[in-house]
């Protein structure tokens, strides 16, 4: 209970009081920040919806070639013409400062054979879908990790958020409310003592001017 285990003295009011304005100041740097969050999270999610609608109408398309390519093809000569891959890809992962959260940004880069191709087969024997679900699925890639980004983001500032107000809700709800009326019941009481000790000096006064007049 607030008030319970303080000491009603004028530093300890002192202490109180500092500590009602930190509060208070800290109160509004964490709604701030917190109102900050949820903008860049709601533009996050935004761009998300809509990269992923783009992406998954790439997907059908490569699911649609490389199914064409499927039937046109046995399963053997499929495995066999995509065995050795033409290109390598390096993957590389940065970080981006959002609001004090450090969400992680994705690139990558290729390396192709020494011709220049990204086909690992001849043309002889095989469709002219499979060359389209090859290529396709190369343009996918950048894509992918760009929607893997964005919903890694989304995923930590919603955590920042959530952590964020919590915080706020303690302060707002309990602290501040909890320092206020310690600062009440100090000033209550300190105000009860300077009665008391204003009464007590009046009526030594009244004792001393008794004595002085029966004594005269």
């Amino acid at each position: 209970m607030a008030g319970t285990h303080i000491s009603p003295t004028r530093m300890q009011l002192k202490r109180e009081k500092a500590r009602l304005v930190t509060a208070t100041r800290g109160h509004k740097l964490l709604k701030d920040k917190n109102d900050e969050l949820m903008k860049q999270f709601l533009e996050i999610v935004r761009e998300n919806m809509k990269l992923r609608i783009a992406v998954e109408k790439k997907v059908e398309a490569l699911h649609r070639s490389f199914t064409a390519a499927s039937a046109a093809m046995s399963p053997e000569g499929l495995d066999q013409a995509l065995m050795l891959p033409r290109q390598s890809v390096t993957l590389e992962m940065t970080e981006k400062n959002i609001m004090s959260v450090h969400v992680p940004v994705y690139s990558f880069h290729t390396r192709l054979a020494e011709d220049g191709g990204i086909l690992p087969y001849g043309f002889a024997n095989t469709p002219s879908e499979l060359d389209d679900s090859v290529r396709e699925a190369g343009d996918l890639l950048s894509d992918l990790l760009e929607l893997a980004a964005k919903e890694k983001a989304a995923s930590l500032l919603a955590a920042e958020i959530e952590k964020t107000r919590r915080r706020v809700n303690a302060l707002e709800h309990v602290l501040i409310p909890q320092t206020k009326e310690n600062i009440k019941i100090i000033s209550m009481k300190l105000a009860e003592n300077d009665r008391a000790n204003t009464t007590r000096l009046m009526k030594i006064k009244d004792m001393v001017l008794n004595q002085a007049h029966n004594y005269e």
